[in-house]
């Protein structure tokens, strides 16, 4: 991570970044309790999660709009956008107003998309190939050691402010993501519209990803995964609530404990990623994952805090691995509509799986739910580990070979 961070253009754009990680640390989580707390619904805060996850099936054309500007004037106007988008949640008082909520979560899943789309196509053009690996780790080990405290910082100021302060908190941190990625300066050659067919270009991204195998491997293993992630967001209100016998905030407190293992595998990411390949990564941060979901059968904390640790670990792994290997196979004047095709295959059927849990979650028990997780992660780790040959180590440049830029 220090030789990356030694580089200026990068730290710049990491200081943005911070700013912006931290608002989405902040506002998802509250997001759903401040909808359990207007509703007194597992369902409904799981509702408030699906919202945001939504709009990722409109990602290929997203994707095919950011290919159309330059990368860091893209990524400063999404992130202003999504400052004014959430001044709405200003005005909610009671279950009534619930639906300006939903709104703001639906914005704000399109804003998200397209900072995502943005943000790893003006890595790319910053980072050299070698350091991908351990530019994403240290991006990861900032979102997820903002885990130990920005889901409490979210809870408390919903707890004081009723939600307002979520909204301030937020509005300011994209303002302020905003003005920091305005001074980075990166030579950006304007992107060349090219005369094939609007529905060849909006499908181009998908068309690498199907055709391109070791992307293929990575995308399927992770949509069995992160579907099962999805499924789980209203499960564990179940768990929290029915389990644990706690109130809808004290989820704040264990994700929080997942953030002490997300900091150290962010931190160790790009070493396994170099090491074993960005497959092999991923098969690695399943395993981490599948005790977390098996204990939480059996609600007790001194089983879930350890755990919870574990899975926070592997999180990391998964995703380091998965945006890694998408950057460095995937040509840049395509990155926008290959990383929107990925969120949207990988983030469809998860919306579906949250809808589902939320509508499961009042029918069946918790634990029903959880074994069926545990099954799913299982077999996806399994299946990503079978192809680990398909994404070799990346190569690392001799020490003292990469040098900060000007």
């Amino acid at each position: 991570m220090r030789t990356v961070l030694k580089r200026p253009d990068f730290r710049l754009l990491f200081g943005g970044l911070f700013f912006s990680m931290s608002a989405e640390s902040i506002l998802l989580l509250a997001l759903a309790i401040w909808a359990k707390d207007l509703t007194g619904s597992d369902g409904m805060a799981g509702a408030a999660i699906l919202a945001v996850v939504a709009p990722m099936t409109l990602a290929p054309m997203i994707g095919f709009l950011v290919d159309r500007f330059r990368r860091k004037q893209f990524l400063v106007s999404a992130l202003l956008i999504s400052a004014v988008g959430l001044s709405p949640l200003l005005f909610i008082v009671d279950r009534d107003d619930l639906w300006i909520l939903y709104a703001v979560a639906v914005g704000y899943g399109l804003s998200f998309i397209s900072v995502s789309a943005a943000l790893n196509g003006l890595i790319k053009e910053v980072v050299p190939e070698h350091l991908l690996a351990e530019a994403n780790g240290a991006l990861q080990t900032v979102r997820q050691g903002l885990r130990l405290i920005a889901p409490l910082i979210g809870a408390g100021l919903y707890t004081i402010t009723k939600g307002w302060g979520l909204a301030v908190a937020g509005i300011c941190s994209f303002l302020l993501a905003a003005t920091i990625i305005y001074f980075l300066r990166v030579p950006e050659d304007k992107p060349i519209r090219t005369e094939s067919r609007w529905l060849t270009e909006v499908t181009a991204g998908i068309s690498h990803l199907i055709h391109t195998p070791s992307l293929r491997r990575a995308i399927i293993g992770s949509v069995c995964a992160i579907t099962v992630f999805g499924f789980s967001e209203s499960v564990f209100f179940a768990f929290v609530d029915q389990g644990l016998h706690r109130p809808p905030t004290f989820l704040a407190v264990i994700i929080s404990v997942e953030g002490i293992g997300g900091l150290l595998g962010g931190l160790t990411a790009s070493k396994v990623v170099n090491r074993y390949g960005e497959i092999t990564t991923m098969a690695l941060g399943m395993a981490f994952l599948f005790p977390f979901f098996v204990t939480s059968m059996y609600p007790t904390l001194w089983l879930v805090f350890p755990t919870a640790v574990m899975g926070g670990l592997g999180l990391p792994w998964v995703v380091v691995g998965l945006m890694t290997l998408m950057q460095r196979v995937t040509p840049g004047p395509i990155m926008g509509r290959v990383s929107s095709a990925m969120e949207a295959l990988i983030s469809g059927p998860q919306a579906l799986s949250i809808a589902l849990g939320a509508i499961l979650v009042e029918q069946l028990p918790f634990r029903v739910l959880l074994a069926f997780c545990s099954i799913v992660c299982a077999i996806s780790g399994l299946y990503l580990w079978a192809g680990r040959a398909l994404s070799i180590p990346v190569p690392v440049a001799p020490l003292g070979a990469e040098q900060a830029t000007p």
